[in-house]
């Protein structure tokens, strides 16, 4: 993997950028990556899955009983005690809109801070994974609140609308409520959580009729 820093306003950012292709590393399972090993954070406070960083992420959140569950595109740096900008600007919202607590999933597990670094073609095994930890979130309590958060980025590869679509089956299952914050675009597409204010009310979101508009 490559992390490459710069400094912007004083401060330091770090971004990712993909070593390869996901099909050429290897991918732990959504079960071996629950295994926990790394003694660095709270484990009580945080839910961050693997506990390592990695070409990938499957979950990184905070641990309460009403999470609010915020769906992205694809995950970059942050990691437990280190959230970015965009991340912090979740859990805000998320205790503003009276959740105890956050989990930031994303539609396609590969880590890259600019999404035109993700790979072309689908992993279906890490697609298949990814949506195994989604159903572990939605089990984590009886109504579960989802957040699509991704904006036009969903435009970035042709997989990415089919991905949502496991979701919404998935959600469907659990009795899942959409939601989306902020202005709505022009095409339809749920706004991104960055400069969203932290009194952001969440409004339904006909996440179904949104995804076949889609072409």
């Amino acid at each position: 993997m490559m992390l490459v820093a710069f400094i912007l306003n004083r401060e330091v950012i770090l971004l990712h950028i993909p070593s390869s292709d996901t099909v050429d590393i290897e991918v732990l399972t959504f079960e071996a990556a629950m295994v926990r090993t790394n003694d660095e954070y709270d484990k009580e406070r945080w839910l961050y899955v693997p506990d390592f960083y990695s070409e990938y992420r499957y979950i990184l959140g905070t641990r309460g009983e009403n999470p609010l569950i915020c769906i992205g595109i694809n995950p970059s740096t942050a990691a437990p005690d280190d959230l970015d900008n965009t991340l912090k600007s979740v859990e805000r919202i998320a205790l503003h809109n009276g959740y105890d607590s956050f989990i930031m999933f994303n539609v396609y597990a590969q880590r890259a801070t600019n999404p035109d670094d993700m790979e072309r073609e689908c992993n279906a095994l890490l697609h298949e994974e990814n949506m195994k930890a989604f159903e572990y979130i939605l089990n984590l309590c009886d109504q579960p609140s989802v957040w699509a958060a991704w904006g036009n980025i969903i435009e970035k590869r042709r997989y990415l609308p089919d991905c949502v679509r496991s979701m919404i089956e998935l959600g469907e299952k659990h009795n899942a409520s959409w939601y989306s914050a902020g202005k709505i675009s022009k095409k339809g597409h749920p706004h991104h959580p960055l400069y969203l204010r932290k009194d952001t009310p969440l409004d339904p979101f006909d996440v179904k009729t949104y995804i076949e508009s889609l072409v």
